[in-house]
């Protein structure tokens, strides 16, 4: 097997890492503090091209592959999660569906505009009693005459009530099919709509510089032409896409396991107890070991699940594996490298009480750990 990366994937991962660094990680701390969207970074990764690394060059992207993506999600997470999600949120969930179920009109509409980064799009599926669940969506778009009206709630939409978000792309029970099962629509919702309102940002542990909040929707009526693909077949793009949004989360979640090993290895080198670098110790050599091999199993995971959709393969089960596996990874990392840090690591302003703040969210957006292992396991029977 050939582990080289093509000289394109070798561009975006250095060019992601140099970027991350220089421009993001300085200033991680104050976003994190103020709970910021950084527009201006997000300005300078949409001129780089991260803000449409994998959507059509017909549309202004970059056309970029999946590996090259995830290498670069990784970096930029490294520096700061909630900037990555910000693009991993733009990319996988909102403009991918658009770039694969939109009509020409819809791509050249709502996708050319987001596909440059200068503004972002979303996707709304998550509800009060839907989710993991999304059989269990209450928002019902009816067709009257030749317009979708819509009403419901969404909740935990990430970028729903940026600067810059044009719209968003809602999840809607548009009927009842035969089996009694709802039949679920996927319907473009532009920001101005009139009856579309966004409710105030969260307050939350993590992300703190991306948007996630409420959507309300009252009697927002859109042309029937804003219908994404096929009537009933939302339920199939969600799946389709979230796939692929595992994965992307997966990269986030070894990103920030880096920066949780990063900033162990310093600690170690640097700390003195006994007369020596706490480093030199066997038990802290153990938990810096430990935290390597399972971050580099956890990237070696994501890389292969993203490479295996490259090449058109079925990837499924191996986007929720790679999911889990790097999400619980992150999490034991922050968890070493708070440990390593010690009192130091406990304080509010020190690096590593940030990632562990942030680490938590891996394991429950884009699925679950539970819904995922339950699909690992349906999977394996199926198979066998």
């Amino acid at each position: 097997m050939n582990f080289e990366l093509t000289t394109v994937q070798h561009h975006w991962r250095d060019l992601a890492h140099d970027f991350a660094q220089q421009a993001i990680r300085p200033r991680a701390a104050q976003l994190d503090r103020d709970s910021m969207v950084p527009y201006d970074i997000l300005a300078q990764m949409a001129e780089l091209g991260f803000m449409g690394m994998t959507l059509p060059e017909a549309y202004g992207g970059r056309g970029g592959d999946f590996v090259g993506y995830c290498l670069a999600l990784e970096e930029i997470s490294r520096a700061d999660t909630g900037v990555a999600i910000t693009m991993e949120a733009h990319i996988s969930l909102g403009c991918a569906p658009l770039a694969v179920y939109g009509s020409a009109e819809q791509k050249e509409r709502f996708l050319a505009p987001c596909a440059s980064g200068k503004r972002l799009w979303a996707f709304g599926l998550t509800e009060e009693q839907a989710g993991t669940d999304a059989g269990g969506t209450q928002t019902t778009a009816e067709l009257r005459g030749e317009q979708w009206v819509i009403n419901g709630a969404k909740k935990w939409i990430t970028n729903g009530g940026t600067e810059i978000t044009a719209g968003v792309t809602v999840m809607c029970r548009t009927g009842t099919r035969p089996n009694g099962k709802p039949e679920l629509t996927a319907i473009i919702v532009p920001q101005d709509t009139a009856g579309y309102t966004r409710g105030p940002a969260y307050d939350k542990l993590g992300w703190r510089s991306s948007d996630q909040r409420p959507l309300h929707f009252a009697d927002c009526a859109v042309p029937q032409q804003h219908l994404l693909g096929e009537r009933g077949r939302g339920f199939a793009q969600f799946l389709s896409t979230l796939d692929a949004g595992r994965v992307a989360v997966g990269a986030l979640a070894v990103g920030l396991a880096q920066a949780c090993l990063d900033e162990a290895l310093a600690r170690a080198k640097t700390r003195q107890q006994f007369g020596k670098s706490i480093g030199e110790f066997q038990a802290i050599q153990f938990k810096l070991a430990d935290m390597a091999m399972e971050i580099e199993l956890a990237r070696l995971m994501v890389l292969k699940a993203a490479w295996m959709r490259d090449t058109g393969l079925p990837y499924s089960k191996e986007a929720s594996m790679a999911k889990v596996f790097a999400s619980e990874a992150a999490k034991r990392a922050a968890d070493q490298a708070m440990q390593i840090w010690g009192g130091e690591g406990f304080m509010n302003e020190s690096a590593v009480a940030r990632y562990w703040r942030q680490v938590k969210i891996n394991e429950i957006g884009e699925g679950t750990s539970e819904i995922n292992r339950q699909i690992i396991g349906r999977m394996l029977l199926a198979e066998g």
